[in-house]
């Protein structure tokens, strides 16, 4: 194993892909000569070249239409976006036509498609360039999300993404960007899609999370274990859609207590989905009703201060966990 930062994984796994399948080459503004703007890209142009490691003009219309025509015809496109915010000036491209070329031409067509970059709050960067939404593209039929929360995550789903035949997009977080951890030192370490994690093994509640989320209720989980003698179970989501279930309801059975952590706004949020799967398939294991902690339901807030009380943290989710199981101050 070799501890990587999360941005040197997803790095790896690109140059990994490029090497392995002459048909991978990734495209977006900034990626080649710049290293990108977050620096994922980073020396892959000079080893690489023009035709693996494509500058786009500041378009994403145009460069993720160009990059949804390419995998019609065979070539595996990795589109880089410099905020997830800005797929929304693409919407038709990047949602309508990749989810539904499959079903409309019968099978015959795939669209073998990668949409990646940063989709988080946190950063002070305004409410323009802040969205977190793997909600929306979950709920359309024919797209995969995903949303990797360590470096081994981030380089096993987006080497799977970039094998898979159906556009998946990959929601990224420039505050994990940084994070060092373990990762296998493997050109063949894949993790499937649609497979959750048990990242903390517990009995008394499951706290569900994913993204930047999951590190906030890892550290939640060990203050409760230390202060209070709780032992949480943290389960990953890393997948969106497809969606374990199965992970899921096998936790909430063992704990019969379940705690959804989300930066998704509250309205139509995926915790929102898993709610229901819960109370649905789960209901006669509760001991207690689900429990959700969101982003608050407001645009993203300038302010650093206000921001770090809008997205979710590891003291919201102490204190959610505290106030489920009544354990006093």
């Amino acid at each position: 194993m070799a501890v990587i930062t999360y941005r040197q994984a997803l790095k790896d796994a690109l140059a990994e892909e490029i090497t392995r399948d002459e048909n991978v080459f990734v495209m977006g503004e900034e990626v080649a000569q710049y290293n990108g703007a977050y620096k994922v890209t980073e020396g892959l142009w000079k080893k690489f070249g023009d035709k693996r490691l494509v500058d786009a003009p500041i378009s994403e219309a145009g460069f993720i239409g160009l990059g949804i025509g390419a995998s019609f015809l065979g070539l595996r496109p990795v589109i880089e976006m410099m905020f997830f915010s800005f797929v929304y000036v693409a919407w038709d491209q990047a949602v309508n036509n990749t989810s539904s070329i499959r079903y409309m031409s019968g099978g015959l067509i795939n669209c073998p498609l990668v949409i990646r970059g940063p989709a988080n709050g946190g950063t002070n960067v305004g409410a323009t360039h802040s969205h977190t939404p793997e909600n929306m593209v979950a709920n359309v039929p024919g797209l995969k999300v995903v949303v990797p929360a360590t470096p081994a995550d981030a380089k096993g789903l987006l080497k799977s993404a970039i094998r898979d035949n159906d556009p998946v997009f990959v929601m990224e977080s420039t505050l994990l960007y940084g994070n060092e951890g373990e990762v296998p030192e493997d050109d063949e370490f894949l993790i499937p899609l649609g497979k959750a994690d048990v990242k903390r093994e517990g009995s008394d509640i499951t706290i569900i999370a994913h993204g930047g989320c999951v590190l906030a209720a890892l550290k939640a989980a060990e203050k409760l274990k230390k202060e209070h003698n709780v032992d949480c179970e943290v389960v990953d989501l890393r997948s969106i859609r497809p969606l374990d279930k199965a992970t899921i309801l096998k936790s909430v059975k063992k704990t019969n207590r379940a705690l959804l952590v989300e930066e998704n706004k509250p309205f139509c949020g995926v915790g929102a989905q898993i709610s229901h799967i819960i109370q649905r398939e789960a209901f006669d294991y509760l001991d207690a009703p689900v429990h959700r902690i969101s982003a608050v339901d407001a645009p993203a807030i300038y302010s650093p201060p206000v921001e770090k009380v809008q997205v979710p943290n590891a003291e919201q989710v102490f204190n959610e966990v505290r106030h489920m199981l009544q354990i006093k101050a």
